[in-house]
């Protein structure tokens, strides 16, 4: 039994083990090069807005700091950054995302287009045109999310994509109010302009929500 608890170490040897073994981590990361990160840096090429962009980043990088960081395209925005709101939908190789949700390793070579890149001041894009004459939006924070997520969605309906509430999978789906309100729910609206956000969509898709 003795022998058993000579063996065993104290609560204080164990302290002291673990403030030592934080000490020498803490002298090895002041021994690195400064500015030397602990992540991985890599040469990322990828399209965006018709202009092919090589950045060297860290391949933890979301494709949305990539953007606004790197490339400086503040036009897509930060909002819950867990992919709940919407504010920062892009387009990749045409389909809508969350750029929050996208490392940039994973766009290696994809064509990226954010609202920047749908059109100008002098010449707008036509949902651009709509939510300025239907005035689809307030505080405008969410408003280059829901444009981007927008074009988006109504490239999914010209294709035939359903929806939740399609309720003929076979039929080519009709852009009902119904429809609108289950593909734009992903684009949160905290100033609640939804309504005005609908009539923008429906103008520029022909139909009637």
């Amino acid at each position: 039994m003795d022998e058993l608890q000579g063996c065993c170490l104290s609560r204080r040897d164990v302290l002291i083990a673990g403030a030592g073994t934080a000490a020498a981590a803490t002298v090895e990361a002041a021994d690195r090069e400064p500015g030397m990160s602990m992540g991985t840096t890599g040469r990322i090429t990828l399209e965006v807005n018709g202009q092919t962009r090589s950045v060297d980043v860290d391949t933890r990088t979301t494709l949305l700091d990539l953007l606004r960081e790197h490339l400086h395209l503040t036009g897509t925005k930060k909002g819950c950054d867990h992919g709940q709101c919407g504010a920062c939908t892009v387009l990749l190789d045409g389909r809508r995302i969350n750029s929050c949700l996208m490392l940039v390793v994973m766009a290696e070579g994809a064509k990226v287009v954010t609202i920047e890149g749908l059109g100008t001041p002098q010449k707008l894009h036509p949902l651009q045109a709509a939510f300025v004459k239907h005035d689809g939006y307030q505080c405008g924070y969410c408003t280059p999310g829901q444009i981007c997520s927008a074009v988006g969605m109504l490239d999914e309906v010209k294709r035939g994509m359903p929806s939740h509430v399609t309720a003929d999978l076979a039929a080519r789906p009709l852009l009902s109010a119904e429809e609108l309100r289950e593909r734009m729910s992903g684009n949160i609206c905290r100033c609640g302009a939804y309504s005005n956000i609908a009539e923008a969509i429906t103008e520029v898709a022909g139909g009637a929500a």
